[in-house]
């Protein structure tokens, strides 16, 4: 990834193998992995706490398909929004290795009328457009290039039965442990090329509450106090230092 790229954005994993953890998602015996496998991605729904990687894992399905991938986030978007992203895809160009793969983050927060639009976008790859208003008002129906929708959210339990029911895979993304959370550390560690000591990533996974991102945003606060209180590399010493600080 370019060096000129936001800091959050190159420590994230590039690919599924770099992926840390979720092996009840991502492994060799799930149906996700199978479906990738096969260059097929079922509609699916991510959810689980902020910061475990329901964006990361959405982006890097895309590129383990090599799929066109569009991102948009529930709060702010419209049916406008939706449907631009969709025309868009429809360009052939982009149709060499299969459908496109549209992202809706905070899912759980579309306004009824987008989530209407959605269900026959989904299940017929179809959309109803008025033309015109008033009197004259008319509704022509358009074919859509098929699409895979991954949708991410904290608040599983807001979205609605019909929505949920058009989703073929729903998968929770859990917190996690010590362990794992120092491996995403030590490979953050070296994007940042800052030398750390097995015992300080211990540590600071430790502090960061089961969540990768919270761990990242440690490592970069620890770091500036090794940088400054030390000779830059962080040890278990320094580790505990900036914790206790923080």
């Amino acid at each position: 990834m370019n060096s000129s790229s936001p800091l959050a954005e190159r420590m994230r994993p590039t690919t599924l193998e770099e992926y840390v953890g979720q092996k009840h998602i991502i492994g060799e015996k799930t149906f996700l992995f199978s479906s990738l496998k096969e260059g097929r991605i079922p509609s699916m729904i991510l959810w689980g706490p902020p910061g475990v990687g329901k964006t990361s894992l959405a982006e890097l399905i895309s590129k383990e398909c090599k799929r066109p991938f569009y991102a948009l986030s529930a709060i702010n978007s419209g049916v406008k929004d939706i449907r631009n992203i969709i025309e868009k895809a429809k360009n052939p160009n982009l149709f060499k290795n299969g459908s496109a793969i549209l992202f809706i983050d905070e899912i759980h927060r579309l306004s009824p009328v987008v989530e209407e639009y959605l269900y026959s976008a989904m299940e017929d790859f179809k959309i109803d457009i008025l033309i015109e208003s008033g009197p004259n008002a008319r509704s022509v129906q358009i074919n859509l290039n098929p699409f895979t929708l991954i949708g991410a959210t904290t608040r599983s339990g807001l979205l609605t039965a019909p929505l949920r029911a058009r989703f073929g895979i729903n998968s929770r993304l859990e917190y996690y442990d010590t362990k794992l959370l120092s491996q995403i550390i030590d490979r953050s560690a070296g994007i940042l090329e800052v030398p750390i000591e097995y015992a300080a990533a211990s540590e600071i996974a430790g502090r960061s509450r089961g969540t990768p991102r919270i761990a990242n945003a440690l490592l970069r606060r620890v770091r500036d106090f090794a940088q400054i209180k030390g000779d830059g590399n962080i040890s278990i010493s320094i580790a505990k230092y900036a914790l206790e600080a923080l």
